[in-house]
């Protein structure tokens, strides 16, 4: 068994792990902002049960690992669009922002908490146990019903269609009863992505690999110019079956999308990429912008915004009423690991 010690000196053996962020669920809930995405400072103290001089005291001395994996400090602009979609509008200068991989990155530094020593624990018994685990040459391959899918599918494209659409719509008119909509929300998000990584840990026991945590992927991502992600993007689509995939790259021939395509059975596809920095949102003008190119330029079928961000409440809204798949973040993630967009079958 690898001893504690050695995954708090080892930045190798933390970067090995941080894929992992499911293990904070499993020692306790991690409440978030309305992003979904992000918390701040004094969450991630309540978190962990320590004062916020410890997180920014850890901060300081590890801001560049931190910042690696999700910490960013947001100021001017950024800060009060940030604020305007997740808090109430404030005079501060600027504010610190921490993504899942962030918080769990935190978890396997900080040495004087009872919270982070058990996000450790259960790091540890599953390198443990990905480590020993014994070879088997015989490839098991679990057949999975197609009624079975398509009650999958289907519970997949209700939450994100109407249930996810319906609770945003309805938090901006709640009043006191905001707060108990957005974790019911966060819930519905949850289970959501629950069935995203299920769907992609069956397909990829259908294919013979084992079950293991998907590392490198976003950063990948990350890592990209804007003309790269288009192209990336492009080659999913291609991955997924359509067809006629012409990226424009920003000429002006575009109309206000990037690509356009075709699936497999014939329906037009207008895509809109955007290869924003994690802790940017993607505003309703930007969105209703998209919506008139796709479906009103290019009579767009199908139309997708990809974003290597989140959106905000109205985005999405508008994004359900106009029939836009909004591909944020963490779904980009899991249709670039293997899982096909519902709208692309």
């Amino acid at each position: 068994m690898i001893n504690e010690s050695v995954l708090l000196e080892s930045r190798t053996l933390r970067t090995s792990v941080l894929e992992r962020t499911h293990v904070l669920d499993k020692v306790k809930a991690l409440s978030l902002l309305p992003d979904g995405l992000h918390v701040t400072t004094a969450m991630v103290a309540a978190y962990y049960e320590v004062a916020e001089t410890a997180i920014r005291q850890l901060v300081q001395r590890h801001r560049e690992e931190l910042a690696a994996n999700g910490l960013a400090v947001l100021r001017g602009s950024e800060l009060r669009d940030f604020e305007s979609d997740n808090l109430s509008l404030s005079k501060r200068r600027n504010l610190t922002i921490y993504s899942r991989r962030a918080v769990l990155n935190v978890g396997m530094l900080l040495r004087d908490s009872e919270v982070a020593r058990q996000v450790r624990t259960y790091l540890l018994d599953a390198e443990y146990e990905t480590r020993t685990r014994p070879v088997d040459n015989f490839i098991h391959s679990p057949r999975r019903d197609e009624l079975d899918e398509r009650i999958d599918d289907r519970i997949t494209d209700v939450l994100g269609k109407t249930v996810v659409p319906m609770l945003n719509a309805l938090i901006e008119t709640a009043g006191e009863q905001g707060r108990e909509l957005i974790s019911l929300r966060e819930d519905v998000q949850q289970i959501q992505m629950k069935l995203v990584e299920h769907d992609l840990q069956l397909s990829r026991l259908q294919r013979g690999q084992d079950v293991k945590a998907l590392t490198g992927v976003i950063g990948t991502i990350d890592a990209m110019n804007w003309r790269e992600f288009e192209q990336h993007v492009a080659g999913l689509l291609r991955r997924d079956g359509c067809t006629g995939v012409e990226v424009y790259g920003g000429h002006g021939g575009d109309r206000g999308v990037d690509i356009t395509a075709r699936t497999a059975d014939g329906r037009s596809v207008a895509v809109q990429c955007k290869n924003f920095a994690p802790f940017r949102h993607v505003l309703s003008g930007e969105m209703q912008k998209f919506l008139g190119a796709s479906k009103v330029l290019h009579r767009a079928d199908v139309a997708l915004y990809v974003a290597t961000c989140a959106f905000t409440r109205e985005a999405l809204a508008i994004s359900a009423q106009g029939g836009v798949t909004a591909v944020h973040r963490g779904l980009l993630e899991a249709w670039s690991a293997g899982v096909r967009l519902q709208v692309l079958r």
